[in-house]
């Protein structure tokens, strides 16, 4: 056997490992959330109870994260990835603005309403550890509607001031950010009210409000059409850099 053949077979070996490594990880954390799913907000879970989920010992988590804040944080990225999931869908380019602002706001409440423990855990803030994976998600969500709002304005030919598109990420940031935190007050009420669907109507309502407030206030006429309608008939150059 060469040394590029022994080379070879290491590194496949490493491979196999890293991937096994993976796999293991990934149990792990699907573990963790489904002890989370089984308890209430505020309660901290028990890596035995982890281990017992996953069905390995205590020792082996160990060999894959460096401690409990390392689980955690693993457990945070899970968590606002499924997140993600849920959320990008609704910003389909197939709706009008405002279905939009509702899509999303509705399966957002949606998962929380479903998913409170998860959602509190997601929140919490792990000192030290920047930036946090819940704020990650609403970047994300923020700038799927801020290129939504860009290609609306695009569409109507109007021309923003410097201030104006230096503002919008920040603004839009804030939007979601809000809508995350009304959320968290909602679940946490003693007497869930109003109702999921009234809420979720009032939120998106709420939203749009100040998204078509502010667009009124500087001559823009929001249309009651299709994003993608908007995206057609600014040509294929913008259909191509969507």
């Amino acid at each position: 056997m060469t040394t590029q053949d022994v080379g070879d077979v290491q590194d496949g070996r490493r491979r196999r490992w890293q991937e096994h490594n993976q796999v293991r990880r990934q149990v792990i954390i699907d573990a963790t959330i489904a002890v989370l799913e089984r308890q209430a907000p505020g309660e901290e879970f028990q890596v035995q109870a982890v281990a017992d989920e996953a069905k390995m010992s205590r020792t082996v988590i160990y060999r894959h994260f460096v401690d409990r804040a390392d689980l955690d944080r693993a457990v945070q990225r899970q968590i606002c990835e499924n997140v993600g999931n849920e959320l990008l869908p609704a910003l389909s380019l197939d709706g009008t603005p405002d279905q939009i602002i509702h899509g999303i706001v509705s399966s957002f409440v949606t998962w929380s309403t479903e998913h409170p423990t998860l959602y509190w855990f997601a929140e919490r803030d792990l000192a030290g550890w920047e930036p946090s994976p819940l704020g990650q998600a609403v970047q994300q969500v923020a700038e799927g509607i801020e290129g939504i709002m860009s290609i609306v304005v695009a569409a109507l030919g109007v021309e923003l001031t410097d201030d104006d598109r230096a503002a919008l990420d920040p603004w839009v940031f804030g939007l979601i950010g809000a809508v995350f935190a009304a959320v968290r007050r909602w679940l946490e009420r003693a007497d869930r009210e109003p109702s999921t669907q009234a809420f979720i109507a009032i939120l998106s309502e709420s939203i749009w409000l100040q998204i078509n407030g502010m667009a009124l206030s500087r001559g823009l006429n929001l249309p009651d059409l299709p994003i993608s309608d908007l995206l057609q008939a600014l040509g294929p150059a913008a259909a191509d850099d969507d």
